[in-house]
């Protein structure tokens, strides 16, 4: 808010008005929202046709808002938070807006949409996410409807780090564009860092959308007349700092695999948190790995750009993007001749900016690398613990990634951040991310199925955890995999006293490296069949948590696949029944 004496005057010294009354105007106009100041007009023009009396009739009758509908494809959260923003600003400015997940569309209903925003982001190498993928599909197919006069603005979310950048939001601009519709805005393609050039986009976009105004015509959206404006005050978004009061490894010594069992306290009350959804963890990038950068940048005394570079830009991510970056700072003539060849993408495949900087040596200085480099992103990670038994704690289960690439041993930013440089005691920042589309169902009478093998198990520790706070009398039963029983099975006493104690209900396993041929949890999802479209049939909800690339594929596969077996049904029919599980919410999926 501006205070009231810092603002600019709006009525001019020679406006008709003594001081007092030119300040009680201002401080009326300067606060009035551009409907309620188009309204006064309306109202004064109507007052002075009326002799000076207050007329009975409008001086013009205000109009029905423009109906909007903004779509969003989002997987993490990102998509749909910034279709809420469309939303709120676009019902400020006239609109009557209508947001709509991917996941319920109904593509035939968008001829009469009249005006779309869609904003989606691509998941993975070049791939709608998960609940986007029915309605994508039929967008894209043959028998996708013409959108002739409906006009259309696509935002399009991505990571450079990835070769097919943003490519479902590309793919839906051409695609609106070639079923007849008339592009109102340029596409914006935007990195991970996009919250301003987002919001510059929305604005423009919505500009860009808007209907030419009409002389005193006031655009309402009479289904929200007299109600309050949609200005409730969200969750923070900023990150707070936590202790870390329990740091452990899941896996045994004798394993391959590191997992960590995190938990973090909060000084002033857990937030608001609830089973499915997840914790952004802020990291710390490898200090080694930092030094091994201002050396070869030459920059070693620079002690502002070490803690930037520790703390606040991302070193490890190499893409296209930054070797272009790099050159258009460096001018380095053999990178510029990597770019031209066509071979940058190849090259860059499991490397980081640290090979860039090394192979391609050239004078840098600290602007170079901040302009090379992106801000460095929090890492999510699901929640595995239940307020209403942690209290005012928060649980995660973390994997630390470290393998080697052309000679060089590389790691998981957070994840080994957390690893090997956390213990208790320590100090991390965290914010909560909300998933209202991973939640266990409203009865908890009802049964559920949860498939979550490695860390994909940790949100089901949570729903586990709230079921047994509430005493729910719904079934659960879990499918969990990993490699070996002695040295990998996480959480093992729990789910021990969890059947116990009935929380749990049944437990399937799979350790992959136990026996000659590898075995996976879609193998033991086959083997039960039976019981599991039983389970469906009567109600309960399915839950998929972990690699999306293959197990979250494989898993669905094995649903259709039991189906199929168990009923009798046709490839066909049996997809449609899974199809239908997904539409109704309850076949729910959190993948990475």
């Amino acid at each position: 808010m501006v205070p009231l004496m810092s603002r600019p005057a709006l009525l001019p010294r020679t406006a008709p008005f003594a001081d007092s009354e030119r300040a009680s105007l201002d401080a009326v106009l300067g606060t009035a929202t551009p409907i309620q100041r188009a309204w006064l007009a309306g109202f004064l023009a109507g007052l002075d046709a009326a002799g000076g009396q207050p007329a009975a009739v409008p001086a013009a009758p205000p109009k029905a808002a423009e109906p909007l509908t903004i779509l969003y494809a989002s997987e993490s959260g990102n998509s749909e938070k910034l279709a809420g923003d469309v939303g709120k600003l676009a019902r400020k400015q006239g609109f009557k807006p209508k947001v709509v997940d991917f996941a319920d569309l109904d593509v035939a209903t968008l001829p009469k949409a009249g005006k779309i925003v869609a904003i989606a982001a691509t998941w993975g190498e070049g791939e709608p996410p998960a609940r986007a993928v029915r309605a994508y599909g039929e967008l894209m197919g043959d028998s996708a409807p013409r959108l002739d006069g409906v006009e259309f603005a696509v935002l399009a979310l991505g990571d450079t780090s990835y070769v097919e950048f943003c490519a479902i939001g590309k793919a839906l601009d051409a695609r609106f564009e070639a079923l007849g519709g008339k592009r109102a805005a340029e596409r914006a393609d935007l990195d991970l860092d996009f919250e301003k050039p987002a919001a510059d986009w929305i604005k423009g976009a919505l500009q860009a959308l808007a209907p030419a105004a009409a002389d005193n015509v006031v655009a309402v959206d009479f289904a929200r007349a007299g109600a309050a404006e949609d200005d409730e005050a969200e969750p923070s978004r900023e990150p707070v700092v936590v202790e870390v009061v329990d740091h452990v490894n899941l896996n045994s010594s004798r394993s391959n695999k590191e997992t960590i069992h995190l938990a973090l306290a909060f000084e002033d009350g857990a937030p608001a948190y609830e089973p499915g959804d997840s914790l952004e963890i802020y990291p710390e990038n490898d200090p080694q790995l930092v030094e091994e950068i201002l050396k070869a940048a030459g920059l070693e005394g620079d002690e502002a750009l070490r803690k930037a570079l520790l703390a606040e830009r991302d070193v490890t991510t190499l893409s296209a993007a930054t070797v272009e970056r790099f050159v258009k700072a460096t001018g380095h003539a053999e990178a510029q001749k990597l770019i031209e060849s066509g071979e940058v993408r190849a090259w860059i495949e499991g490397r980081h900016l640290i090979d860039l900087i090394e192979t391609y040596p050239a004078k840098l200085s600290a602007e170079h690398l901040t302009t090379i480099t992106r801000p460095l992103p929090p890492r999510a990670y699901s929640i595995a613990s239940s307020r209403k038994e942690v209290g005012d704690e928060v649980h995660l289960t973390i994997a630390a990634v470290r393998y080697e690439t052309h000679g060089r041993a590389r790691s998981g930013v957070a994840s080994v951040h957390v690893a090997d440089r956390i213990r208790n005691g320590a100090k991390l920042r965290v914010r909560v991310k909300p998933n209202r589309h991973f939640r266990l169902p409203a009865d908890p009478a009802t049964d559920i199925i949860m498939v979550g093998p490695g860390t994909g198990v940790a949100p089901f520790r949570a729903f586990v955890q709230e079921r047994r706070a509430v005493e729910a009398p719904g079934r659960s039963w879990l499918f969990f995999g990993d490699r070996q029983f002695t040295h990998d099975f996480l959480y093992q006493l729990e789910w021990q006293e969890a059947l116990e104690d009935r929380s749990l209900t049944k437990i399937d396993v799979a350790f992959s490296r136990d026996q000659p041929e590898k075995i996976y949890v879609q193998d033991r999802i086959r083997e039960n069949a039976k019981d599991l479209v039983a389970w469906l049939d009567g109600g309960a909800h399915l839950y998929v948590c972990g690699d999306a690339k293959n197990m979250a594929r494989d898993v669905r596969a094995a649903v259709v696949s039991a189906y199929e077996t168990v009923k009798g049904l046709s490839p066909a029919e049996a997809e449609a029944q899974v199809a239908g599980l997904e539409r109704s919410h309850r076949y729910q999926q959190d993948v990475y």
